[in-house]
């Protein structure tokens, strides 16, 4: 058995304690939380010990994930793994690359599992259509959500945006040749939208947007590649994989040589006599489940998790990049101009005649 604890006992931290609880192999330990209620709400549902330090559990435990604030990240980790400890953390894996990559070399200096907690790549659809992704030229990704009031001490960028940031690197290969991004903060300390066109080496292009105050709900994305083009619906989950016919390799159709009603049955034939269609609707499951599994399987047998410590610097990194264009878009297109997410929204204003009188008459003047 692997005695396994929880590190942080928010919103995560919870949903991790209670899926870790009821995997086999699994035995949770305990439950850390600087709020003591927290920690103890959790514990005793589960059967576990609450504690209001990760450090008084570092000798009785063989794995932990971490699921705190991500300015705690670093020295929770480096706590933890230095002491034995294998680790999962949630994404993103640290608040800067510096962080990140202390921790990666901890992890290898010790020959610890550190796996970073980017759950898309367990969706059941990601995985249901990997298989077809080879390649990619341009992907394009929507990702909204209303304001949770989570996750604070970082920008929609690290928050959300990160998760297609971690597919996309994890298929193109390679590290962003290009990159130009535009934010906006809505709602305070960091940028609540964010909008990122990124180029790669091998000619791959990836548009990505993301918001975290939307009044809808999006989380899509668009893979073209040389042999098919793929979408998914992360939250349906569901897929669908478009592909050339055998008529369509063969002999493309002139449009220019078609019939009034020859182009009216084309239409109505595309995806069936030109383009094939595959939609997919996989199995149900529970992707932090899965996600678990990996990270259990990866402390039993040595390999590697699917989501390793260097997939989470990588990211870190190609967000720090994006963050550093969003500090430098020059919103009026001059050097002296409005620049970053928190100068977007300060119209200048158009001075009325009036504002030059005294208080007393301006209140007259409306």
């Amino acid at each position: 058995m692997i005695r396994l604890a929880v590190i942080g006992a928010g919103h995560l931290g919870k949903i991790h304690a209670r899926q870790a609880a009821k995997i086999p192999g699994f035995k949770l330990v305990g439950v850390a939380d600087p709020s003591q209620q927290a920690a103890e709400d959790i514990a005793d549902e589960l059967g576990a010990e609450a504690h209001s330090s990760h450090t008084t559990l570092l000798d009785r435990i063989d794995a932990a994930v971490i699921a705190t604030p991500t300015s705690t990240h670093c020295q929770v980790g480096l706590d933890l793994l230095s002491n034995g400890v294998h680790t999962l953390i949630e994404k993103p894996l640290a608040a800067t690359t510096q962080q990140a990559r202390e921790l990666v070399d901890c992890a290898e200096a010790e020959g610890r599992v550190l796996q970073v907690g980017h759950v898309e790549q367990f969706n059941p659809a990601v995985q249901a259509v990997r298989q077809y992704i080879k390649q990619p030229k341009f992907i394009q990704a929507r990702r909204y959500s209303a304001y949770t009031f989570r996750s604070t001490d970082i920008g929609v960028v690290m928050d959300v945006m990160i998760h297609d940031l971690d597919l996309i690197l994890s298929w193109v290969g390679g590290t962003p040749q290009r990159l130009e991004g535009l934010g906006v903060s809505v709602m305070g300390h960091n940028e609540d939208v964010a909008d990122v066109r990124i180029k790669f080496a091998d000619g791959c292009v990836a548009q990505l947007t993301a918001s975290r105050v939307s009044h809808v709900s999006v989380r899509e994305m668009q893979i073209w590649c040389p042999d098919a083009a793929v979408t998914i619906d992360f939250a349906a989950p569901s897929a669908s994989v478009v592909r050339p016919s055998d008529s369509l390799l063969d002999k493309l159709p002139d449009p220019t040589l078609m019939s009034a009603q020859e182009k009216r049955q084309s239409q109505d034939q595309l995806f069936n006599d030109y383009l094939n269609i595959e939609k997919i609707q996989p199995e149900p499951q529970n992707a932090i489940v899965e996600e678990l599994i990996d990270f259990r399987e990866a402390i039993t047998t040595g390999r590697s998790p699917q989501v390793p410590g260097s997939a989470g610097l990588a990211v870190v990194a190609c967000c720090e990049e994006i963050l550093n264009s969003i500090a430098d878009h020059a919103w009026d297109g001059r050097p002296d101009g409005r620049r970053g997410p928190f100068a977007a929204f300060q119209p200048d204003t158009i001075r009325p005649p009036h504002w030059h009188l005294g208080t007393d008459d301006k209140r007259r003047a409306g």
